[in-house]
């Protein structure tokens, strides 16, 4: 019986390697953590883990080729994560001009559940992760090779070949999304201690994050718009 922990280890580092570059996940998950604290930053990471779990149930049923098939329905889904994410920037951007409120330890938990909804969402009308698992992430439990650094954003091409794995494992997948699980717990973490230590740390990451959230929504937008006319 073929040992699991290569393809286990592999897939840790695939779910690192596409959690970790910046997008408009993070953004969310950064103004999550220093505006409310590292449990509604990891619980906002933990919504947007939850969506790649619905695309890959949808991606092994069809569902997902579904919505790539009609461009219509693919329009309207980042049509609405278009505006979802200019909502969410201007959140953040009030976030980065104002005062960060106290809260009670109740309205923590609340906030922390919000940004799972908000996280959940947004990566549901994402069109980079839809096109992920019609691609790429169906492939995980199918038998076949997979060059794991190749699909990293921004430096894919420079990774190209590093780190080389057989596919067709569970415990690829499993490897997959434990790695997503150290990123959204760690890096809500990482922010928590810049915090303490800068002062002027919330509004930078707020601010940055608004920035991040409306350059994607715009872009969204406009690949919406297109599609539609």
């Amino acid at each position: 019986m073929p040992n699991p922990v290569p393809s286990l280890l592999a897939g840790v580092v695939f779910g690192l390697a596409l959690a970790a570059p910046p997008g408009p996940m993070n953004a969310v998950i950064a103004e999550e953590s220093v505006t409310n604290g590292w449990l509604a930053g990891a619980r906002t990471g933990l919504g947007a883990m939850t969506a790649d779990a619905v695309f890959l149930v949808g991606a092994l049923f069809g569902v997902v080729t579904f919505v790539e098939r009609f461009p219509t329905v693919r329009a309207v889904m980042v049509g609405v994560g278009g505006v979802l994410m200019l909502y969410f920037a201007y959140g953040a951007a009030t976030d980065a001009v104002g005062e960060v409120e106290t809260v009670s330890a109740d309205g923590a938990a609340a906030r922390a559940a919000t940004g799972f909804r908000k996280a959940f969402v947004l990566a549901l009308t994402n069109p980079y992760q839809i096109l992920f698992w019609l691609t790429i992430g169906v492939g995980l439990l199918e038998p076949g090779r997979l060059d794991v650094l190749a699909y990293t954003p921004y430096v894919g091409s420079d990774l190209a070949g590093t780190l080389v794995v057989r596919t067709g494992s569970p415990a690829l997948v499993v490897g997959f999304f434990l790695g997503i699980t150290l990123w959204i717990t760690g890096f809500p973490a990482a922010l928590r201690a810049a915090q303490r230590r800068v002062a002027a740390f919330t509004p930078l990451v707020a601010g940055a994050s608004a920035l991040v959230l409306g350059g994607f929504g715009v872009v969204f937008l406009v690949d919406a718009v297109r599609t539609l006319v």
